[in-house]
This record gives structure tokens, sequence and C-alpha cells, in this order.
């Protein structure tokens, strides 16, 4: 049997097998960013996956973009994720939690009241969000962020990891890449600082890096991950240089010691994500972006990388790792209900 449905060891994370079910957006949480009961079946339903990353969570208020995504940085949000963590574990499962700020990628229509829209400077997304408010709507235009309040910021984080932990997670993951708050620090477009945190790649990376330290020391180095993409230009975010910026990362998390480096397949030819993730990073490395049975079956038996994530095929598929192993056919997920509230395209799909 292949590789890929052996146990690994990840950090201080223990897997069952490699198939890791990827973070993803669903939003089902309530509109005070609490996640439901729906949310504690849709998780537990796929417990069978090696690791499940568990959807893009704001550690901040200020960090809120999208309706009906969860938070963590109040004790109603932790007390509803420990119902989710809890059912994952009484199935053998492990789950680590994805912290996603979303920076400028933000409408005041989906952020709480009293709250507003920050980031690396005053410049707008140009990109549309949808709300339940009003439908689509325009992004707000952020406002920059001083230096001390980008250690506020960092500091936000380091308390998420604790809360995550405190809710039963096994770890935290960093979103770094979509165009939300670490990439908008590593973007050309997005950053026009003139302090520690702007102008060369060395001074763009160090938010993101600052804040994998500050999480590492919060709850264990062994318990952290970091999801990148390099050249993604999702959420208009721009990088002339994205293999001078992977490998500032790769640098940088050298003596970390995270549990695993989460890595999508470039947007750009100018770097070879998977190549130089496997040669510079010493860790445990799982690979994303439209992989199959066999090809993942490949990278993992060839020693590309440690373990593949699944998107897609995890929404309709709740067992699909038992599915991948008898070789049963998989099933289509329903477009149309990827993002609407209630059960129906969620916690429906027959296993």
């Amino acid at each position: 049997m292949s590789k890929l449905f052996e146990p690994a060891q990840f950090g201080e994370l223990q897997l069952k097998n490699r198939v890791v079910m990827a973070p993803m957006t669903r939003s089902r949480s309530t509109d005070q960013a609490v996640p439901t009961p729906e949310m504690v079946d849709y998780y537990a339903q796929r417990a069978g996956a090696g690791l499940i990353v568990a959807e893009g969570t704001s550690p901040s208020a200020n960090g809120m973009g999208y309706c009906r995504t969860p938070g963590i940085y109040n004790a109603e949000q932790i007390a509803a994720w420990r119902q989710v963590t809890d059912a994952v574990h009484a199935k053998g499962g492990t789950i680590v939690l994805q912290l996603m700020h979303c920076g400028r990628v933000a409408t005041h229509h989906n952020k709480p009241a009293g709250t507003e829209t920050v980031g690396p400077s005053a410049i707008k997304a140009n990109v549309e969000l949808f709300t339940d408010a009003v439908g689509m709507a325009p992004t707000d235009e952020p406002r920059e962020l001083s230096t001390s309040e980008v250690y506020e910021v960092i500091e936000e984080y380091r308390q998420a990891a604790l809360n995550a932990r405190e809710a039963g997670f096994d770890g935290v993951e960093l979103h770094g890449t979509s165009g939300y708050l670490p990439m908008q620090f590593m973007s050309e477009t997005a950053n026009q600082r003139t302090d520690e945190f702007g102008g060369s790649v060395e001074n763009r990376v160090r938010f993101p890096l600052l804040v994998l330290k500050a999480m590492s020391e919060a709850i264990g180095s062994g318990r952290v991950g970091f999801r990148f993409c390099p050249g993604n230009k999702f959420n208009d975010v721009y990088d002339s240089q994205p293999a001078e910026t992977l490998q500032a990362l790769l640098d940088g998390i050298a003596d970390l010691d995270l549990a695993y480096l989460h890595i999508m397949k470039a947007h750009t030819r100018k770097v070879d994500a998977f190549k130089t993730a496997r040669e510079n990073f010493k860790g445990a490395l799982i690979i994303n972006d439209g992989f199959e049975l066999d090809t993942a079956t490949q990278a993992v038996d060839e020693g590309a990388a440690d373990a593949v994530s699944f998107a897609r095929h995890f929404i309709a598929n709740p067992n699909l790792v038992e599915r991948f192993v008898s070789g049963r056919e998989l099933a289509e997920f329903n477009r149309d209900t990827l993002y609407s509230p209630g059960p129906r395209g969620y916690i429906d799909y027959p296993a």
C-alpha cells in the first residue's frame, strides 16, 4: 500500500495517514463569528483525514472580512470550537486551526460594530466581497497600521494560538497566501511602507516570520504550520520576485522547527514551489493544488512530499480516505452550495 496511507509524525502532530483536508471557507458560522452545530457535524464526518486544517479563522475582530466566517478571539467562539475538536478527537482525528487575518480584504458589512479595516498601507484592494446585507460590495480602504500596531497584531496571532489550544485544537496554521494580511505585507502593491516592514524582500517577509515565531513561542513550534503559495495574485496582490520571496521565507523559518510547511503550486513559472520547498525545508512538507489519488500517491511514494492536501474532494466525500483505499468512485460537489448557509451541500453528502 502507498505511503499516502501510512501514519506520520509532523512535529507534535500525529497523523494516522498522509491525506490532509485542506482549509476551506464554507461560510457556516453565525453573524457573530461563532461556529455552529452544523460545523461540528461537518468536521466530525471528515475525521478520517490524517490531518484536518480547519477553515480560515480570524485572530481578532478587526481581522474579519467575509460574511459568516468564524473567529477565535472571544470565549463564546472558543467554547463553540471546543465542540468541534471534541467531536473530531472522539473519532480519532487530528485537527489544527488555520488563522486568517483578512487585513484590507474586508467590508464593513461583514465586520462587527466598532471594528476597522487595517493593512500594511492605506491602499484599497480592487475586489468585491459578498455580503448578506447588500450582495456584492467593494472592499473598504484600510487604515495603515503604525509600526507599533503591527506588533500588536502579531500579539493577536499569539493569543489566537493560545485560544486555539484552549479550544482543543492540536495546533494552528498561519494562512500566508491568497492576498490576506501576511501576503499583503509581502506584496509590492499592497505594501508601500518605509519602516522595517516595507521595501526589501527581507523586510516584507518580516511580518509573517514574526507571527510564526510568536505562535511557536506560545504553543510550541511543533504545533505550528505555515501555508504559502508563491506568486498568488488572488485578492489583488503582486510579487515580481516570487522565487526570492519564497527563499527568504524558507531561510526565515529554517530554525523554527515548525510542524509542517503547506505549499501550494506556484501561480507563476518563475519558481518551482514544490521543488524549492523540498530542497530547502527540513521538516514535513504538505503539497496542494489539483491532486488526484494517482498523483498524490506518486508524490508521497517518490519523496516529493510527506503528505498531500485535498479541498474539493473532501467537500462531497466525507469518507475520502476510505474511498481512496477501496478504489470507490468519488462524488462531485455542488458548487452552488459552497458558501450558502444551512446544511444543504454541507453535511448532507452521503458517506
